[in-house]
């Protein structure tokens, strides 16, 4: 939000040596040069790397080679990549490799972007470590093993969770709460051992160290001149810190008793190590939300740009499905229209963009306008590249065949799950009468039925039942209404029931004239007197609560002389949320599968179009094990916008639930964190705003209301029973910085935010929320084509083994990296000493990278919460023959076996099961057992064909 640096800052990390030492000082300072380079701010990459990255890196290396005692660290590969692959000369590389080897230049973090903790799904967390990880390791030989999360709003306990699983030794954070900073910092506890995770303990345990009040940018110098951007502001916003770097104004730092050094954040960990000190522990509480005094919540920042963060999502879940749906077809030859080498650089451009979207500045939609406008076209290009892929893959399988059916689709349905899947997927047509078959001719359970937003087009449901990692072929045809006594299958159309609309009322009895809708597992209660909704019955409990949902806004604070604004970082708002429409009307359109209930809500009575939205569905599926997801959830899509200006717009859910304000929302979709509500003395309501990035709930003795989320949106709990969530946000203020960066968040887009809703008790709920986020998260991918150009029958395509997991074990990603190292870790280093690494290195098409996660704590459910014994021959027989099994680190770099983390001393001697280093399976064992919320990856080599 401030200026940053953007040239070699100098972090000053003290070390106090214990008394009863005189011949050795009393304080020695470590001074640590590096570089806070954002990936995309208020400049696009291209424009970054003009103007300054590339000095960055060539000055660094000048300098190193020509000073021994000199130290650098460096963080974003994204940056380094570019340099290296497009910059730096054969003697520039060379110089790098010698500084590398020496220790003198480090890579600490070592990920694409240094990501924000708030708002990213851990799954590309894991993304982007792992894209730069894998950089590093065949170029360098070296693997990462110090974090450098300094800059990103609030730190999430996930971090530390993962870090600990990709073998790093030590964990630094800095953006923490002001008044929790002063705290720690008066008390000397800004050291610990962090235990992210509650089940995982002192397993995934990880030393952590938060950077004092000065943060990361103790002294900042120019190494290499001034920076010139293409476009630079008339009165300029960097500090004028035009300093040389030289030892004599270092030593000017130094006072009697005092060493000073340049180190590298590694030098710094390794003499705190030396000491064996006993450290407190901290549980796996997280540090958000971030405020950085008592006026500036950094709260707003997890609902702006929602249209980015959607975008993001997309862009991973499809990255997610094509990663295993070129996996399998890579692994069952012949492909004759799909070249590997080229399918994997369409994968690995969509990687790189989603890493890219996961920095601090872009998700969190703190970023200018331009940049992102960039960070738009490279997830569309890459999610293009992506679908591509996937169609080339299609063809592949199902042979084309010319037919009579023209005028109609073809559907194929892939489902990128390790479970059967029984979902409705619904598509867009022109004609309200279809006959639907699969792919043996039999006729699919469908409905049609008015879209709700175009009038001319028409929603279609079709009821699909998929195993896992698996495909269904649909023919859909346009047709008449059948003659009586025929047996032409057509699809059913959905009946309507219109209610006028309603005025919003102040006041009085309400609940006197209901309408029921139901499924299998709820009836939805709606008041035709107001045309919300009611309440909702919950049958498995046979619990009724009372649910009313409504929107509201926020009016933010805009004007810059009168005091903090809410801007795309803070959420400020200038008092208690408003109801921001004037009458609602409603609509139920009912159909054999699906009953969906529309409410459009109008900012004025007489408005012709809606400002807001609600599309309710409530399914009616199978009653299977199968159909146990789709029946119990209320499937929810928004309409938000345009706004007015400087209105922030939520979705407030209020019920009777006996919550006293406890809110429960997740870090990064990995495990859940407890919010109380707190009674701050200044801006109450931002400060009581969270981050949820996949689920929340509130509950009460009785009954638990779940919220999934397709998108990370805020959420709060500002009354008991009442939970909302922020969807969208347009604000415009006079900052004349701001406006000159072009950072206000002016976003005049109408989003279509989705929530599932899950009712129900804690038992039934415990066992349904981890399931249902995924099957929200990675829903069936639908590909269409023109019966007139390819005509796809059963009879031609190839069917493949399903994939199946049990119910408590996620495949979090299955995937060919195309890495080009070897296995051996010493043969991959006599390699880069021979030079022959590089380019000239095939990609191994048959090292498959597999993770699995455990998806329940330790203690959440009695029987999904134990430990699930996995035998990897068995499961991945669809694929092919398994030659051997290894296991790996987090990003794949480290045999688990060599990974020797440090242990520290604490004060806690509270631990659950095993130790530091739990005991790894035999080289090449197919079964595997996976703990509560353990995340275990592999690399699974296949029989050449």
């Amino acid at each position: 939000m401030e200026p940053r640096g953007w040239l070699p800052l100098l972090l000053q990390l003290g070390l106090m040596w214990p008394l009863g030492a005189p011949s050795e000082p009393r304080l020695r300072v470590f001074v640590v040069p590096h570089s806070h380079m954002d990936v995309g701010w208020l400049h696009t990459v291209q424009e970054s790397m003009q103007a300054y990255v590339t000095n960055v890196y060539n000055s660094v290396v000048e300098e190193l080679t020509l000073e021994k005692k000199r130290r650098f660290i460096a963080v974003e590969q994204e940056y380094f990549r570019l340099w290296w692959d497009g910059v730096a000369s054969d003697g520039q590389k060379g110089q790098v490799h010698q500084l590398v080897a020496e220790g003198r230049l480090e890579f600490v973090l070592g990920g694409q972007v240094m990501h924000d903790e708030a708002v990213t799904h851990f799954d590309d967390q894991i993304l982007q470590l792992t894209e730069g990880h894998g950089f590093l390791y065949e170029t360098f030989g070296i693997r990462p093993q110090f974090s450098w999360q300094v800059d990103p709003f609030g730190a999430s306990a996930t971090t530390p969770t993962l870090f600990a699983l990709a073998g790093f030794n030590a964990h630094i954070i800095s953006r923490i709460n002001y008044n929790l900073k002063k705290v720690m910092q008066d008390n000397q506890q800004l050291q610990f051992v962090w235990r992210g995770s509650r089940s995982l303990s002192a397993q995934q345990e990880i030393f952590t160290h938060v950077l004092d009040q000065f943060g990361y940018c103790s002294e900042g110098f120019y190494w290499d001149g001034e920076p010139i951007f293409p476009h630079p502001p008339e009165n300029g916003w960097y500090p004028s810190m035009q300093f040389p770097v030289t030892w004599e104004r270092l030593q000017s730092f130094v006072e009697h008793g005092v060493s000073m050094e340049y180190a590298t954040l590694g030098s710094y960990f390794r003499a705190v190590h030396a000491h064996q000190l006993s450290w407190p522990v901290r549980d796996q509480r997280d540090f958000l939300p971030y405020s950085s005094d008592m006026h500036h919540a950094w709260t707003g920042f997890y609902a702006s740009r929602g249209g980015l963060k959607a975008l993001a999502r997309r862009a991973s879940t499809l990255l997610y499905a094509a990663e295993s749906m070129f996996t399998r077809h890579v692994l069952s030859p012949p492909h004759p229209n799909l070249d590997p080498a080229w399918g994997l650089q369409q994968l690995q451009q969509l990687r790189w963009a989603v890493s890219e979207v996961q920095h601090h500045d872009a998700i969190t939609g703190t970023h200018a306008l331009k940049v992102g406008d960039m960070f738009v076209e490279h997830l569309s290009s890459g999610m293009q590249g992506v679908q591509t892929l996937m169609a080339s893959i299609i063809q592949d399988r199902s042979p084309a065949h010319s037919g009579p059916e023209a005028g109609g689709r073809f559907a194929v349905v892939y489902n990128p799950l390790a479970w059967t899947v029984t979902t409705i997927i619904t598509l867009t047509v022109d004609f309200p009468n279809v006959s639907i078959t699969d792919e043996s001719g039999r006729p699919v359970p469908a409905q049609a039925q008015r879209s709700k937003e175009v009038p001319s087009a028409y929603d279609l449901h079709v009821l699909t039942t998929i195993p896992g990692l698996s495909y269904r072929h649909y023919s859909i045809q346009p047709s008449r209404r059948p003659q009586e006594g025929t047996l032409e299958p057509v699809t059913s159309l959905a009946s309507s029931r219109q209610f006028g609309r309603r005025l919003r009322r102040s006041g009085g009895p309400a609940g006197g004239s209901l309408v029921p809708v139901e499924n299998d597992c709820y009836t939805v209660f709606l008041d035709k007197d107001t045309n919300l909704m009611h309440s909702i019955w919950e049958r498995w409990s046979n619990q009724t609560v009372q649910v009313t949902q409504t929107f509201m806004e926020y009016h933010a604070k805009s004007d810059f002389d009168q005091g903090p604004i809410s801007d795309n970082y803070v959420f400020r708002p200038s008092g208690r949320a408003k109801p921001a429409w004037e009458a609602v009307r409603m609509e139920i359109v009912a159909g054999p599968l699906v009953t969906e209930i529309r409410q459009d809500f109008y900012r004025e009575v007489d408005d012709r179009e809606p400002t807001f939205a609600i599309y309710s569905r409530l399914a009616h599926g199978p009653q299977s094990s199968d159909g146990e997801l789709l029946c119990h959830r209320i499937e929810q899509e928004y309409r938000v916008g345009p706004l007015e200006l400087n209105r922030e717009a939520i979705l407030r859910t209020s019920t009777d639930l006996n919550t006293g304000r406890v809110l429960y929302s997740d870090n990064n979709g990995y495990q859940m964190q407890r919010r109380p509500y707190r009674n701050y003395t200044n801006n109450i309501i931002a400060q009581n705003y969270y981050p949820m990035v996949q689920s929340a709930f509130i509950q009460d003795r009785r009954s638990r209301l779940v919220l999934l989320s397709e998108q990370a949106h805020g959420v709060s709990s500002q009354g008991n029973g009442q939970v909302e969530v922020m969807l969208h946000r347009r604000l415009w203020n006079n900052d004349k910085w701001a406006l000159d960066n072009d950072l206000t968040l002016n976003d005049s887009s109408v989003v279509h935010p989705v929530l599932w809703l899950l009712l129900g008790s804690w038992t039934l709920t415990s066992g349904l929320r981890q399931r249902s986020g995924l099957a929200l998260q990675h829903r069936p991918v639908v590909m269409l084509r023109e019966m007139n150009e390819t005509a796809l029958r059963g009879s031609g395509s190839r069917q493949q083994e399903a994939v199946t997991l049990p119910p408590s074990v996620h495949l979090q990603i299955l995937s060919i990296p195309g890495w080009k190292y070897s296995l051996s870790h010493k043969e991959h280093l006599r390699t880069l000493r021979k030079g022959e690494a590089g380019h000239e290195a095939r990609a191994d098409l048959r090292r498959v990278l597999l993770r699995l996660q455990h998806l329940y704590e330790v203690d959440q459910d009695p029987v999904l919460s134990q430990p699930v014994t996995v035998n990897l021959q068995s499961v991945l027989r669809g694929l092919g023959s398994v030659v051997s099994v290894e296991e790996r680190s987090l990003t794949g770099t480290w045999d688990v076996r060599k990974i020797h983390r440090w242990t520290w001393s604490t004060r806690d001697f509270h631990r659950y099961r095993g130790s530091a280093c739990r005991p790894s399976p035999p080289l090449g064992g197919p079964n595997i057992t996976i703990y509560p919320k353990e995340i275990r990856t592999f690399f699974i080599h296949f029989q050449e064909w």
